[in-house]
Protein backbone atom coordinates (compact mmCIF):
# COMPACT_ATOMS: atom_id res chain seq x y z
CA UNK A 1 0.00 0.00 0.00
CA UNK A 2 3.04 2.19 -0.02
CA UNK A 3 2.19 3.40 3.85
CA UNK A 4 5.13 1.92 5.68
CA UNK A 5 7.19 4.75 7.45
CA UNK A 6 10.16 6.41 5.62
CA UNK A 7 13.40 7.38 7.01
CA UNK A 8 16.04 9.97 5.98
CA UNK A 9 17.66 9.63 4.27
CA UNK A 10 15.26 8.13 1.71
CA UNK A 11 13.97 4.33 2.18
CA UNK A 12 11.05 2.20 4.50
CA UNK A 13 13.36 0.73 7.14
CA UNK A 14 10.89 -1.23 8.93
CA UNK A 15 9.34 -3.12 6.32
CA UNK A 16 12.49 -5.18 6.08
CA UNK A 17 13.49 -5.65 9.27
CA UNK A 18 10.15 -5.85 11.78
CA UNK A 19 8.88 -9.46 9.45
CA UNK A 20 12.02 -10.76 9.89
CA UNK A 21 12.28 -10.62 13.25
CA UNK A 22 8.35 -11.88 14.28
CA UNK A 23 8.97 -14.62 11.75
CA UNK A 24 12.08 -15.87 13.77
CA UNK A 25 10.37 -15.13 17.19
CA UNK A 26 7.43 -17.67 16.16
CA UNK A 27 10.71 -20.01 14.81
CA UNK A 28 12.68 -20.26 17.96
CA UNK A 29 12.45 -22.84 20.88
CA UNK A 30 10.34 -21.96 23.63
CA UNK A 31 13.71 -22.48 25.51
CA UNK A 32 15.81 -19.92 25.48
CA UNK A 33 13.15 -17.16 25.03
CA UNK A 34 13.59 -14.43 23.17
CA UNK A 35 12.19 -10.97 24.77
CA UNK A 36 10.86 -8.05 23.32
CA UNK A 37 13.92 -6.38 24.64
CA UNK A 38 15.84 -8.50 22.41
CA UNK A 39 13.75 -8.49 19.63
CA UNK A 40 14.05 -4.42 19.81
CA UNK A 41 17.49 -4.33 20.24
CA UNK A 42 18.15 -6.64 17.08
CA UNK A 43 14.97 -4.11 15.12
CA UNK A 44 17.14 -0.91 16.19
CA UNK A 45 20.15 -2.37 15.12
CA UNK A 46 18.69 -3.32 11.57
CA UNK A 47 17.31 0.32 11.41
CA UNK A 48 20.51 1.76 12.29
CA UNK A 49 23.10 -0.17 9.68
CA UNK A 50 20.47 1.17 6.80
CA UNK A 51 20.50 4.57 8.19
CA UNK A 52 24.52 4.28 8.00
CA UNK A 53 25.07 2.87 4.53
CA UNK A 54 22.96 5.61 2.79
CA UNK A 55 24.92 8.60 4.95
CA UNK A 56 27.89 7.46 3.55
CA UNK A 57 26.74 8.58 -0.08
CA UNK A 58 25.60 12.27 -0.93
CA UNK A 59 23.67 10.39 -3.61
CA UNK A 60 21.95 8.30 -1.36
CA UNK A 61 20.36 11.18 0.93
CA UNK A 62 18.29 12.49 -1.44
CA UNK A 63 14.92 10.84 -3.22
CA UNK A 64 16.82 7.71 -5.81
CA UNK A 65 17.05 7.75 -9.49
CA UNK A 66 18.39 4.22 -10.02
CA UNK A 67 17.95 1.93 -7.05
CA UNK A 68 14.84 1.07 -4.39
CA UNK A 69 16.64 2.14 -1.29
CA UNK A 70 14.66 -0.84 0.24
CA UNK A 71 15.62 -3.46 -2.14
CA UNK A 72 19.59 -2.10 -0.82
CA UNK A 73 19.90 -0.93 2.43
CA UNK A 74 16.70 -2.44 3.75
CA UNK A 75 18.36 -5.83 2.63
CA UNK A 76 21.38 -5.05 4.82
CA UNK A 77 19.14 -4.20 7.86
CA UNK A 78 17.28 -7.56 7.47
CA UNK A 79 20.25 -9.60 7.74
CA UNK A 80 21.76 -6.81 10.55
CA UNK A 81 18.36 -7.80 12.48
CA UNK A 82 18.43 -11.41 12.23
CA UNK A 83 22.15 -11.65 13.08
CA UNK A 84 21.84 -9.82 16.09
CA UNK A 85 18.57 -11.59 17.44
CA UNK A 86 20.05 -15.14 16.69
CA UNK A 87 23.60 -13.93 18.38
CA UNK A 88 25.83 -14.68 15.44
CA UNK A 89 29.35 -13.89 16.04
CA UNK A 90 30.77 -10.73 14.31
CA UNK A 91 33.03 -13.33 11.80
CA UNK A 92 29.45 -14.56 10.99
CA UNK A 93 27.41 -11.36 11.00
CA UNK A 94 30.60 -9.93 8.31
CA UNK A 95 29.52 -13.42 6.14
CA UNK A 96 26.14 -12.58 6.36
CA UNK A 97 26.57 -8.47 5.34
CA UNK A 98 28.09 -10.07 2.53
CA UNK A 99 26.16 -12.50 1.20
CA UNK A 100 23.41 -9.54 1.66
CA UNK A 101 24.73 -7.44 -1.01
CA UNK A 102 24.70 -10.01 -3.25
CA UNK A 103 21.02 -10.29 -3.41
CA UNK A 104 20.79 -6.36 -3.25
CA UNK A 105 19.41 -4.10 -5.29
CA UNK A 106 16.36 -3.12 -7.47
CA UNK A 107 15.16 -0.45 -10.13
CA UNK A 108 13.48 2.13 -9.76
CA UNK A 109 11.97 2.01 -13.37
CA UNK A 110 9.70 -0.66 -11.25
CA UNK A 111 8.16 1.79 -8.50
CA UNK A 112 4.87 2.91 -9.38
CA UNK A 113 3.76 -0.98 -10.34
CA UNK A 114 2.38 -3.97 -8.41
CA UNK A 115 6.72 -5.31 -8.30
CA UNK A 116 7.46 -2.48 -5.85
CA UNK A 117 5.92 -3.86 -2.91
CA UNK A 118 8.02 -7.44 -3.99
CA UNK A 119 11.18 -5.02 -3.18
CA UNK A 120 10.80 -4.72 0.44
CA UNK A 121 9.52 -8.24 0.50
CA UNK A 122 12.39 -9.40 -0.97
CA UNK A 123 14.69 -7.51 1.67
CA UNK A 124 13.82 -9.19 4.41
CA UNK A 125 13.47 -12.45 2.93
CA UNK A 126 17.13 -12.31 1.06
CA UNK A 127 18.44 -10.65 3.99
CA UNK A 128 17.22 -13.54 6.56
CA UNK A 129 18.08 -16.20 4.07
CA UNK A 130 22.05 -14.68 4.16
CA UNK A 131 21.90 -14.79 7.99
CA UNK A 132 21.24 -18.64 7.38
CA UNK A 133 23.97 -19.16 4.22
CA UNK A 134 26.63 -17.66 6.87
CA UNK A 135 25.35 -19.71 9.75
CA UNK A 136 25.81 -23.30 7.09
CA UNK A 137 29.24 -21.73 6.63
CA UNK A 138 29.10 -19.73 3.35
CA UNK A 139 31.88 -17.13 2.94
CA UNK A 140 31.78 -13.80 0.65
CA UNK A 141 34.54 -10.45 0.72
CA UNK A 142 34.31 -9.74 4.64
CA UNK A 143 35.16 -6.16 3.09
CA UNK A 144 32.45 -5.67 1.08
CA UNK A 145 31.20 -2.70 2.73
CA UNK A 146 34.31 -0.73 2.59
CA UNK A 147 34.90 -1.50 -1.20
CA UNK A 148 33.61 1.36 -4.05
CA UNK A 149 33.09 -2.23 -6.33
CA UNK A 150 31.71 -3.86 -3.30
CA UNK A 151 28.37 -2.27 -1.81
CA UNK A 152 29.87 0.74 -3.11
CA UNK A 153 28.75 -0.45 -6.62
CA UNK A 154 24.60 0.83 -5.51
CA UNK A 155 25.52 4.67 -5.12
CA UNK A 156 27.91 7.36 -6.32
CA UNK A 157 30.40 8.87 -3.88
CA UNK A 158 30.37 6.30 -1.62
CA UNK A 159 32.78 7.09 1.59
CA UNK A 160 31.92 4.70 3.82
CA UNK A 161 33.23 5.49 7.41
CA UNK A 162 33.94 3.45 11.12
CA UNK A 163 30.85 3.30 12.81
CA UNK A 164 31.00 4.65 16.38
CA UNK A 165 32.12 2.83 19.39
CA UNK A 166 29.04 1.48 21.55
CA UNK A 167 29.68 3.80 24.31
CA UNK A 168 29.22 7.28 22.16
CA UNK A 169 25.80 7.81 21.83
CA UNK A 170 26.18 8.91 18.21
CA UNK A 171 23.81 7.08 16.68
CA UNK A 172 21.17 7.59 13.69
CA UNK A 173 18.15 6.97 15.94
CA UNK A 174 18.74 9.70 17.94
CA UNK A 175 17.93 11.97 15.32
CA UNK A 176 14.44 10.28 14.93
CA UNK A 177 13.94 10.96 11.30
CA UNK A 178 11.59 9.20 10.69
CA UNK A 179 7.99 9.62 8.42
CA UNK A 180 4.73 8.32 9.22
CA UNK A 181 1.74 8.55 6.62
CA UNK A 182 -1.41 9.75 7.36
CA UNK A 183 -2.67 8.16 3.63
CA UNK A 184 -0.94 5.54 1.19
CA UNK A 185 1.57 7.19 -1.24
CA UNK A 186 5.10 8.09 -1.94
CA UNK A 187 6.35 10.76 0.39
CA UNK A 188 6.62 12.92 -1.70
CA UNK A 189 2.84 13.75 -2.68
CA UNK A 190 2.27 14.41 0.94
CA UNK A 191 3.74 17.99 0.24
CA UNK A 192 1.27 18.28 -2.34
CA UNK A 193 -1.44 17.05 -0.15
CA UNK A 194 -1.17 19.58 2.44
CA UNK A 195 -0.73 22.52 -0.20
CA UNK A 196 -3.54 21.46 -1.79
CA UNK A 197 -5.74 21.10 1.16
CA UNK A 198 -4.49 24.53 2.31
CA UNK A 199 -5.32 26.35 -1.49
CA UNK A 200 -9.13 24.08 -1.28
CA UNK A 201 -9.84 26.77 1.57
CA UNK A 202 -9.99 29.25 -0.60
CA UNK A 203 -12.87 27.59 -3.15
CA UNK A 204 -14.88 26.48 -0.85
CA UNK A 205 -18.27 29.12 -0.94
CA UNK A 206 -20.06 30.52 1.42
CA UNK A 207 -22.94 27.84 1.11
CA UNK A 208 -20.07 25.12 2.28
CA UNK A 209 -19.89 23.98 -1.03
CA UNK A 210 -17.03 23.33 -3.36
CA UNK A 211 -16.30 25.31 -6.37
CA UNK A 212 -17.56 23.69 -9.59
CA UNK A 213 -14.11 22.19 -11.66
CA UNK A 214 -15.16 24.21 -14.93
CA UNK A 215 -14.33 27.26 -13.00
CA UNK A 216 -10.97 26.50 -12.56
CA UNK A 217 -8.38 27.55 -15.50
CA UNK A 218 -5.18 26.17 -14.47
CA UNK A 219 -3.40 24.11 -11.49
CA UNK A 220 0.44 24.93 -10.71
CA UNK A 221 1.98 22.39 -8.58
CA UNK A 222 6.14 23.72 -7.70
CA UNK A 223 7.47 20.36 -6.96
CA UNK A 224 10.87 18.67 -7.55
CA UNK A 225 11.93 17.33 -10.29
CA UNK A 226 11.08 13.68 -9.22
CA UNK A 227 9.82 11.57 -12.32
CA UNK A 228 8.45 8.26 -11.32
CA UNK A 229 6.16 10.77 -9.23
CA UNK A 230 5.30 12.41 -12.02
CA UNK A 231 2.10 11.01 -13.26
CA UNK A 232 -0.52 13.37 -15.24
CA UNK A 233 -2.78 10.53 -15.72
CA UNK A 234 -2.28 7.38 -13.79
CA UNK A 235 -4.24 4.48 -14.90
CA UNK A 236 -3.98 2.47 -11.79
CA UNK A 237 -4.15 2.58 -7.96
CA UNK A 238 -0.40 2.05 -7.87
CA UNK A 239 0.59 4.95 -10.51
CA UNK A 240 -1.59 7.33 -8.61
CA UNK A 241 -0.07 6.84 -5.16
CA UNK A 242 3.13 8.24 -7.40
CA UNK A 243 1.73 11.15 -8.93
CA UNK A 244 1.53 14.89 -8.03
CA UNK A 245 -1.45 15.25 -10.21
CA UNK A 246 -3.11 12.82 -8.99
CA UNK A 247 -3.08 13.85 -5.07
CA UNK A 248 -3.74 17.20 -5.18
CA UNK A 249 -6.83 17.26 -6.95
CA UNK A 250 -8.27 14.25 -5.24
CA UNK A 251 -7.33 16.34 -2.21
CA UNK A 252 -9.19 19.49 -4.31
CA UNK A 253 -11.89 17.68 -4.87
CA UNK A 254 -12.78 15.73 -1.63
CA UNK A 255 -11.01 17.74 1.41
CA UNK A 256 -9.04 14.29 2.18
CA UNK A 257 -7.07 11.81 0.85
CA UNK A 258 -7.18 8.05 2.31
CA UNK A 259 -6.84 4.59 1.72
CA UNK A 260 -10.05 4.36 -0.34
CA UNK A 261 -8.62 7.17 -2.33
CA UNK A 262 -6.94 5.22 -4.64
CA UNK A 263 -9.43 2.83 -5.41
CA UNK A 264 -10.39 2.74 -9.51
CA UNK A 265 -14.11 3.97 -9.36
CA UNK A 266 -12.00 7.20 -7.39
CA UNK A 267 -9.47 7.47 -10.06
CA UNK A 268 -11.12 7.59 -13.11
CA UNK A 269 -14.06 9.82 -12.24
CA UNK A 270 -14.69 12.54 -14.35
CA UNK A 271 -14.37 15.31 -12.04
CA UNK A 272 -10.66 13.53 -11.40
CA UNK A 273 -9.45 13.59 -15.24
CA UNK A 274 -11.58 17.29 -15.25
CA UNK A 275 -8.56 18.49 -13.03
CA UNK A 276 -5.86 16.72 -14.58
CA UNK A 277 -6.19 18.22 -17.46
CA UNK A 278 -5.80 21.46 -16.09
CA UNK A 279 -2.44 20.61 -14.00
CA UNK A 280 1.12 22.22 -14.31
CA UNK A 281 4.21 20.91 -13.01
CA UNK A 282 7.13 23.44 -12.92
CA UNK A 283 10.78 22.67 -10.82
CA UNK A 284 11.92 25.57 -9.32
CA UNK A 285 15.64 25.48 -8.90
CA UNK A 286 16.12 25.66 -5.48
CA UNK A 287 13.27 22.81 -4.72
CA UNK A 288 15.50 19.70 -4.13
CA UNK A 289 14.42 16.51 -4.53
CA UNK A 290 15.30 15.93 -0.70
CA UNK A 291 12.49 14.70 1.84
CA UNK A 292 14.81 17.05 4.48
CA UNK A 293 13.95 20.25 2.70
CA UNK A 294 11.76 19.64 -0.56
CA UNK A 295 8.54 21.85 -0.65
CA UNK A 296 5.46 22.02 -2.45
CA UNK A 297 4.12 25.55 -3.56
CA UNK A 298 0.37 25.18 -5.33
CA UNK A 299 -1.32 27.72 -7.10
CA UNK A 300 -5.01 27.61 -8.93
CA UNK A 301 -6.26 30.40 -11.55
CA UNK A 302 -9.53 30.51 -11.96
CA UNK A 303 -11.63 31.64 -15.25
CA UNK A 304 -11.71 35.23 -14.18
CA UNK A 305 -8.23 35.45 -13.40
CA UNK A 306 -8.32 34.98 -9.39
CA UNK A 307 -4.81 33.44 -8.44
CA UNK A 308 -4.82 31.85 -5.16
CA UNK A 309 -1.42 30.19 -4.02
CA UNK A 310 -0.30 28.29 -0.68
CA UNK A 311 2.92 26.49 0.11
CA UNK A 312 4.04 23.43 2.33
CA UNK A 313 7.07 23.32 3.73
CA UNK A 314 5.96 20.67 6.57
CA UNK A 315 3.13 17.86 5.93
CA UNK A 316 1.85 16.45 9.52
CA UNK A 317 3.19 13.02 10.03
CA UNK A 318 6.89 14.59 8.59
CA UNK A 319 9.98 14.21 11.34
CA UNK A 320 9.77 18.07 12.14
CA UNK A 321 6.04 17.86 12.66
CA UNK A 322 5.14 14.32 13.62
CA UNK A 323 1.81 12.40 14.10
CA UNK A 324 0.65 12.40 17.47
CA UNK A 325 0.86 9.19 19.37
CA UNK A 326 -3.80 9.30 19.45
CA UNK A 327 -3.10 9.52 15.89
CA UNK A 328 -0.41 7.16 15.24
CA UNK A 329 -2.95 4.94 17.21
CA UNK A 330 -5.47 5.50 14.85
CA UNK A 331 -3.80 4.68 12.10
CA UNK A 332 -3.11 1.52 13.46
CA UNK A 333 -6.48 0.36 14.84
CA UNK A 334 -8.16 1.31 11.08
CA UNK A 335 -5.68 -0.95 9.54
CA UNK A 336 -5.15 -3.86 11.71
CA UNK A 337 -8.82 -4.43 12.56
CA UNK A 338 -9.39 -5.28 8.74
CA UNK A 339 -7.50 -8.34 9.76
CA UNK A 340 -7.90 -8.86 13.57
CA UNK A 341 -10.31 -8.44 16.30
CA UNK A 342 -11.00 -5.30 18.26
CA UNK A 343 -10.01 -7.21 21.38
CA UNK A 344 -6.46 -8.00 19.49
CA UNK A 345 -5.87 -5.22 18.39
CA UNK A 346 -6.05 -3.52 21.49
CA UNK A 347 -4.16 -5.90 23.19
CA UNK A 348 -1.74 -5.09 20.63
CA UNK A 349 -1.03 -1.52 21.19
CA UNK A 350 -0.44 -2.55 25.08
CA UNK A 351 2.12 -5.34 24.41
CA UNK A 352 4.02 -2.58 22.02
CA UNK A 353 3.54 -0.11 24.71
CA UNK A 354 5.96 -1.60 27.14
CA UNK A 355 7.34 -3.95 24.84
CA UNK A 356 10.65 -4.09 26.24
CA UNK A 357 9.29 -5.45 29.64
CA UNK A 358 7.83 -8.60 27.33
CA UNK A 359 9.49 -11.58 28.66
CA UNK A 360 8.68 -13.72 25.63
CA UNK A 361 8.20 -11.92 22.50
CA UNK A 362 6.69 -14.33 20.82
CA UNK A 363 3.70 -13.42 22.52
CA UNK A 364 3.82 -10.36 19.84
CA UNK A 365 3.50 -13.21 17.00
CA UNK A 366 0.83 -15.31 18.47
CA UNK A 367 -1.43 -11.59 18.31
CA UNK A 368 -0.19 -10.40 15.12
CA UNK A 369 -1.00 -14.32 13.76
CA UNK A 370 -4.91 -13.77 14.43
CA UNK A 371 -6.96 -16.57 13.67
CA UNK A 372 -3.97 -18.37 11.18
CA UNK A 373 -2.95 -21.80 12.85
CA UNK A 374 0.70 -22.67 14.07
CA UNK A 375 1.53 -25.14 11.83
CA UNK A 376 1.12 -22.71 8.70
CA UNK A 377 3.22 -19.65 10.26
CA UNK A 378 7.04 -21.37 10.42
CA UNK A 379 8.53 -24.24 8.47
CA UNK A 380 12.16 -23.28 9.48
CA UNK A 381 11.84 -23.85 13.10
CA UNK A 382 13.98 -26.90 12.80
CA UNK A 383 17.18 -25.69 11.21
CA UNK A 384 16.68 -22.29 13.81
CA UNK A 385 16.53 -24.46 16.49
CA UNK A 386 19.64 -25.65 16.07
CA UNK A 387 21.56 -22.90 16.37
CA UNK A 388 19.14 -20.99 18.29
CA UNK A 389 19.94 -23.30 21.72
CA UNK A 390 23.96 -22.91 20.41
CA UNK A 391 23.99 -18.95 20.22
CA UNK A 392 23.45 -16.79 23.05
CA UNK A 393 21.67 -13.12 22.10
Amino acid sequence: MDFDDTWHPATHPSGAVLPVLTALSEALPETPKASGLDLLLAFNVGIEVQGRLLHFSEEAKDIPKRFHPPSVVGTLGSAAAASKFLGLSLTKCREALAIAVSHAGAPIANAATQTKPLHIGNAAKHGMEATFLAMMGLQGNKKILDLGSGFGAFYANYSPKDLPSLDSHIWLLDQQDVAFKSFPAHLATHWVADGAAAVRKHLVTSEGTLLPADHIERIVLRVPDVQYVNRPFPDSEHEARHSFQYVACAMLLDGSVTVPSFQSQHINRPQVRELLEKVVLEHPPDNLPSFNTLYCEMSITLKDGTTFTERSDTFYGHWRKPLSQEDLQKKFRTNASKVLCRDTVESLLKVVESLEDLEDCSMLTTLLRGPYAQEEVSKLSGMVSFHRTTLPI
